[in-house]
Parts: structure tokens; sequence; C-alpha cells
């Protein structure tokens, strides 16, 4: 708010000089009253008089220079009691160095000599006009040039010769080419040189502003030369500024060198209408305990104003903001143009979203503070921020708007506030993995999360709209740092070289942008702790995710993960990864009743995408996803990998079905007695069948422990547990070994221990199959095989297939087709073994070569 200091200082300062002379002139005037002035005593007085022809005229020098005239038409003294009258009178004050040319002029004039007082009858005019050039002028001249002049009128003036002293309880109106205004009750202390302005000045300034000055009460000193005003309120279009009391300093010329406010200076100034719906102004409130304006010299123009002792500035409406400092220095150039704002001893700016303060909970919205030993702000126009740096260590606090509920009443948070204060002890933000945690009671929502912002110099950048200033991006660099401090949590911190606040327009910060030698680290225990590391990270406070580019890595306990992209929510520690997933889980301990994940060897994934919770450790990796330990394999178009229990839900499509490899490991010799593996009775098993498996028997030899081979599976769905060692696969399963292929709804597969039988030894090699159940709509078929039921059960150590449920069948290309209850063959020979019951026979169908 540009104040109209030099309409101020000029109305003071003349109202000053012309009092002041006015009094000197009475007093001089008194002293030849109290004499026959025209003939008796001139000599005794040292008055000149001379009649004239509008009467009688007087004056009176130093030897050099006149001081003063007196031009009166009629001049009377009453013998009687000494008293004399004055008429029609015209008094002229050059001052001792012909610096003024004052009038006084008034109708009639009386003197008592008893009292010494010297009284205007009636109204009193004074003109005051300086006359710099009057001591090179000749004696008693007019100045040339009339700049200025102000013009007085009272009545009822009383000087007393005796004292000094000059009064009236009467208005006082004055006038100025830049101003008029009044007071009522004017007091004169002749040997003090102090004159008082009683009571009820008003100052109206001339112009379009329409600026107003009022006071309680007004002292104006000679020595020194200043004026004092008691409860001065100055207003003007759409702003007000009042103080307890304003001292004005008047230099050589009576130009007012600079103002001292002081006790609770206070200014209010309505700002324009943010909308055209708007229904109220917004407003810009400061207070301070003292001001101090400085001006140029006789340029009536504004040099500096200095606000000390808890300065405090306020702009309501939808982008509240406040600051307060211990000192705010204003630099001026121009036509009072504000240029810059220099805010030291514990500067603190905050802003508050007040469209937003009854969103509830959930809202976006949040508070912002920024505290430093000293900021400076660059002005451009006089009244429109452009930008503004810290000096010093400087901070920003981020926290989320304040609601009451409204369930219970009670507050759980207050708008209008300045930003949540973190109670974990001075300084928590820069130690945040030593903070006390707090376990939340049953029940208890989760706390809001503040954030704070560090660097060693912040420059912050300010948009205009619609005549107001409003914070756009603050860049902060060096060594900048962001730290997350939730109740009950470890706080969370992230480093790098700079940093860049962008901020809403209605208010609140919009998002976070670090860049170069990003880190970021959650400070959770070191199996629970998530690290980062990357050239760009964006942080979005709303949501609390932060998004890493440029070459990002995370370690999350166990798990580093890197791709083109990495979020990481730094409220719950969730995370997410995008483009080139590569996630590899470390530090694993081998599981010797385990399966398929149960090496310590590292566990790899990779996909297109990846979530991550942090608790519990679940990442879900989609698109083109593939896991691995050592030679096991799952490949899906997502899966979801628990690390903490090694469990795998993999999810395929249509065109993309989950894949898995398994191995078969069978035993060093195969049974090839007639009973049944199981010991069952009832099989029959044809002549034929038992010569040829024989036969084969016999080439083939014994079979090595050693001899393995892989069983590739796939199917809609895979759910793996590596303590159970089960796959479940469902969803169009089929399973593909050297010289078989299975199919059915769904399929089970039991794996074998790491520390299992003698023949399973303890290794790095994949996963072997024990045995696999199939259900619903089974098919197996071989070279010269098929068979279908309803049920298989596959034993890869002895590679046998029984196959039961719904009539199963059994179709040789040489033997035909054998139907029963319940059907077993193996992998590497002929033999079938088919039982049957009563209600059931066992039907073959031979075909007959013609």
């Amino acid at each position: 708010m540009a104040l109209p200091i030099y309409r101020l200082r000029r109305v003071l300062g003349t109202i000053a000089i012309v009092l002041t002379i006015v009094v000197i002139g009475m007093y001089f005037y008194a002293r030849a009253r109290t004499h026959d002035v025209r003939k008796q005593v001139p000599n005794k007085i040292g008055y000149d008089i001379k009649q004239t022809a509008r009467g009688f005229q007087f004056s009176k020098s130093d030897g050099k220079r006149t001081l003063f005239s007196v031009q009166a038409s009629d001049v009377k003294e009453f013998k009687l009691n000494g008293r004399a009258e004055l008429h029609n009178v015209s008094i002229i004050l050059y001052g001792k160095d012909s610096s003024r040319y004052d009038q006084i002029y008034g109708d009639d004039f009386s003197y008592e000599p008893k009292t010494g007082d010297v009284e205007a009858k009636g109204d009193v005019q004074i003109d005051l006009v300086a006359n710099p050039g009057g001591s090179t002028g000749p004696d008693q001249s007019a100045p040339k040039n009339v700049k200025n002049a102000i013009h007085l009128k009272t009545r009822d003036l009383i000087f007393n010769k005796n004292t000094g002293d000059a009064s009236t309880s009467a208005r006082v109106d004055f006038s100025t080419p830049q101003a008029r205004g009044s007071a009522v009750g004017v007091k004169y202390a002749g040997k003090s040189n102090v004159l008082t302005l009683s009571s009820q000045i008003h100052m109206e300034m001339n112009g379009a502003n329409g600026a107003v000055i009022d006071a309680d009460h007004g002292i104006i000193t000679n020595q020194p030369r200043e004026i004092t005003l008691e409860h001065p309120r100055l207003t003007q279009k759409n702003s007000n500024v009042v103080a307890d009391r304003a001292v004005f300093h008047l230099g050589p010329e009576d130009n007012i060198e600079d103002i001292v406010a002081s006790g609770n200076v206070i200014t209010e100034t309505q700002l324009a209408k943010e909308s055209t719906n708007a229904e109220e102004h917004a407003e810009l409130r400061s207070r301070a305990d003292a001001a101090d304006l400085q001006l140029m010299g006789n340029q009536n123009l504004l040099r500096t104003a200095t606000l000390t002792g808890n300065v405090h500035v306020e702009e309501t409406g939808s982008r509240s903001m406040q600051g307060e400092a211990g000192r705010v220095i204003l630099q001026f150039a121009g036509q009072n143009q504000l240029q810059t704002i220099h805010a030291t001893d514990g500067t603190r700016l905050w802003g508050e979203n007040a469209a937003s303060k009854q969103s509830g909970p959930t809202s976006e919205a949040q508070n912002f503070e920024i505290t430093a030993p000293t900021i400076d702000f660059a002005m451009v126009d006089g009244n429109r921020l452009d930008h503004a740096e810290t000096s010093g260590a400087a901070k920003i606090t981020i926290s989320p708007v304040k609601v009451e509920s409204s369930s219970t009443g009670s507050v759980e948070s207050q708008a209008g506030q300045p930003p949540l204060r973190v109670s974990q002890g001075r300084g928590a933000e820069d130690n945040p993995g030593t903070r006390k945690a707090h376990v939340p009671a049953a029940g208890e929502s989760a706390q809001p999360s503040t954030t704070f912002i560090t660097a060693g110099r912040f420059v912050a950048h300010f948009a205009n709209e619609q005549g107001r200033s409003y914070l756009t991006t603050i860049n902060g660099a060096p060594n900048a740092r962001i730290v997350n401090l939730t109740p009950g949590q470890p706080g969370r911190v992230s480093t790098s070289d700079s940093v860049d606040a962008m901020f809403l327009p209605e208010g609140g910060i919009e998002s976070v942008t670090q860049t170069g030698k990003v880190f970021y680290t959650d400070n959770q225990p070191s199996e629970k702790r998530v690290q980062a590391w990357a050239r760009n990270a964006h942080y979005t406070p709303s949501d609390q995710t932060l998004v890493l580019t440029g070459n990002p890595r995370v370690i999350s306990g166990s798990m580093e993960t890197t791709a083109r992209t990495i979020r990481i929510n730094r409220a719950t520690g969730d995370a997410g990864a995008d483009t080139d997933v590569k996630s590899t889980y470390n530090d694993l301990k081998e599981e010797p009743d385990g399966a398929l994940l149960a090496s310590a060897s590292p566990i790899h994934v990779t996909a297109r995408s990846m979530t991550a919770q942090n608790n519990p450790g679940v990442a879900v990796y989609t698109g083109n996803a593939r896991l691995w330990q050592d030679a096991n394999v799952i490949e899906a178009p997502s899966i979801q990998f628990d690390r903490d229990h090694r469990s795998v839900i993999a999810q395929g499509t249509p065109g993309r079905p989950v894949q898995t490899v398994l191995i078969q490991s069978r035993q060093s010799r195969v049974d090839s007695g007639g009973a049944a593996p199981d010991g069952s009775s009832g099989v029959r098993d044809s002549r034929e069948e038992r010569a040829r498996s024989s036969t084969e028997q016999q080439k083939r030899g014994s079979i090595s422990a050693s001899e393995s081979s892989p069983i590739a599976i796939t199917a809609a769905k895979l759910t793996y547990t590596d303590s159970e060692r089960k796959a479940h696969y469902e969803g169009g399963v089929a399973a593909k070994g050297s010289d078989f292929n299975a199919s059915g709804k769904t399929l089970d597969a039991y794996l074998k221990a790491r520390g299992g039988d003698r023949n399973n030894q303890p290794g790095n090699g994949p996963g072997q199959l024990d045995h696999m159940v199939a259900q619903g709509d089974v098919l197996v078929q071989q070279p010269n095989r098929r068979a279908e039921g309803q049920k298989l059960v596959y034993t890869a150590a002895d590679d046998k297939f029984v196959l039961t449920g719904g009539s199963p069948s059994i179709f040789d290309a040489e033997q035909g087709k054998i139907t029963g209850v319940s059907l077993t063959f193996f992998r590497r020979d002929d033999r079938v073994l088919v039982e049957g019951e009563a209600s059931s026979p066992v039907v073959t169908e031979t075909r007959v070569a013609r």
C-alpha cells in the first residue's frame, strides 16, 4: 500500500510553522499595544510607527531586516484601565532570516494590561507562505513564487505577553493545495515553543485517493523539530492505517524527513474481488510494534519503511497467506514505487487453503509454511510480487488442511491456524529416525503426515491475478532435503542437489520435484527399510507419492528393483514400477522343507510393471512377468509374489497362460510284477502285455536313479506356497512331459522337499515333482496311447498314471480300447492294469485286422 506521505508531510509541516508564527506575531503585537503605539512610547518598544492612507502601520526590525509589520485602520487606548483595541488588523511576519512571508489578519484585537492577554475578537485568518529567497531579496518584498501556501482560520485566539503562551478552544480550519482539515483547541507554550492541537484533528487530502488523517491529539515542537500525533488514523480508498502514536521529524525547510509510528501499527487494505460472484472482498492486514518511514529530502517521496517488533502480515480469502518477522524493511524508488521487501529476524510465511477448510480429512488441500532467518522480496510495478529469496537455513512445512469431525464434534484439526506442529521435540525433522513410535489404539484413524523441505537457499516466484499476488514455484538448492513425519512412524527422508515446489492456484503445494543425486529412505528397521536412488524425483503431497526417474533403483528389505519409473508412497511405503522392471530378492535363507523357491539363491522377477506393498511384503508383476530361482521358472502375464511366505499367484490370459517347468525323477528299477502298485486285487493283465513288458525291460535294463526329465505345465492360474510344496493349477491345465501330454480342469503338483530322501539331495537344481493330481475331463496322450477320465494321479518316482472317475478308458493303437473303474499304466512300457467292479466290468475292445 503506497501511503500519501508527501501530502501528509506538507500539511503537518506547514501547520507547525503557521501556528508558531501566529503566536510570535501576537506576542509582538501585544507588546506594542501596552503603550501608545502611535505617539507616546515608540522609542521604548523599538517600533517605527507611521501613518498611512489606510490607517497606521508599525514594524519591528533587528537592525538589518524587518521581523514583522502590523497594519491597522484604527488604534484606540482606554486610559481608565489601559486597555487598547486595534481594528482591521493585518500582520506580516518575515522571520529572523526573512525566510517567511506569513500574514495574519482579523477585524478586532484587544489588549488587557492587567493580565497581559491579547485577544482576537471573532475570526482570525492566517496565510502561511515560505520565502526561501527572502534573505537575498529586498526587505519586506513579497516572494516572487508562492508555493504550497497554507490558509488557517480560527477565532477567539488569546495571547499572554507575560508567559508567551497562546491558545484557543475554538475550531481551527486550514487548507493547502494538497489538503484541508481542522482541529479543536490550540495551545502554544512560548518558553518551550511547543504547539498543541488539543483534539479532533482531521485532514482530508485532495485528489482521487480521498485520503483522510484523523488524530486524537497533536504536539508540534521546534527543538527537536517534529510533530507528534496521538492515535493517528489514515484512511483512503480501500485501506487504512492506525497507530498509538506517530512522530514526524522535520528538516530545515520544514520537510518531513522521516515518520516514526509506534504502538500497534496496523494497516488494512481491501483487495480486488476474486470473482464477479464473490460476496466479500479479500483483505490484507499488517501489524507491527513500530514503523519508521524515511523520506528523500524535499522530493516528498518514500525511501524506506521499516517495520519492527512482532511484524505480522495476513491476506484473507481463498488464497489465505500470512507472514511474520522481527523486522521488515521496504525499499522504494521513483514515485513511491515499492521495489524490495527485506524480512529478517525469524521470518515465517504460511498459507492456508480457505476454500477447502470444510472438505474433510480426505481433501487434497494442504497448508504450507516457509521459515528462514531472512527473506528478500522483489516487486514489479510497485505493487506486485515478482520473486523472493531466502538467506540462511530455510524450511518449508506442508501439512493437511485440518477440519472438525462431523460425527463427534471434536476438533481433528483447526483451519485458520499455522501448519501442524509435530510434537516430537525440537529438531525432530532433522533426526527422523529417532522419533518415539506411537502405537494407534484400536479403531484409531491414521494420523496425517507433515512434510518438511529444507535447502541452503529458496527462491520463490509469484504470479499476479486481479490485483493480487500468489505463490507459484519455489526452487531450493543446494542440499535439498524432504522429511515426512507421521505420528507413530519413523520419518521418511529424501535428499537431492535441488528441489522445486509447484503451488496450486487456489493455495497449497501441488508437487515437489527433486533433481540430482536423489536418495530416499523410510528409516524403517533394516528388514523392512525402503531406500531409493535416482536422478530425479517428483513428489505430490496430496497423495504423498514419490515418482523416481533417471535410472531409479529401490531396495525394500531384501528386494532390489530397477525400472524406468518407480513410484513410492511415502505414507504407506507401497511402491510401483513401470517399464523394464526387474526385481531381485536377496538375503534368503534356505528352507529344507520347501521346494520350488526354497533355495538361498536370489529370486528374480522381470515384468513390464510392478506394484508392491511394504506390509505385508507383496509385489504384483504384470506384463510378460517372469519369476525364477536357479532353474525354477514361472512365466505369466501377471505374477503376485509374497516374499515373506515365498508364495506365488500367477494369472494368465486366454492367449498367454501361466507356464512352469518341473523335473520328474524316477527310481532305479521299475516293478514289473502283475500286482497293482497299491497292492489291490482284482487286476486283469493279458499275457501279451506281460510278455511285452518283460521284453522291453530286458532291452532297456534297469532305470538309473539319476534319470530325470522336465514337465512343462500351463494353466490359466497358478497358486503356490513353498511351505506346502503344492502348486495348484486351474483353468485349461496342460502338462507336457518328454513323451506324454496330460490335460484337465485343475491340477495339483506336489514337489519333493529340498532336504528329502537320499535320492533328492539339496542343491540349486529345479524343483522335483513327487506326484500330481489332475481332475475334471482328464486326458492323457502318449505316442501310442490315449486315456480319458475324471481324475489322474501321476507318481513321478515310478512313472505311474492312475486314471479314475467317469468310466476311465485307455485306447492303444495296437491293443484297442480298455474301459474300467480304475486304469493304471506306466509311461515307459506298455503295461496296463485294469480294475473293475461287478456293476462295471472291464471291457476290452480289440481291433481286428482284415
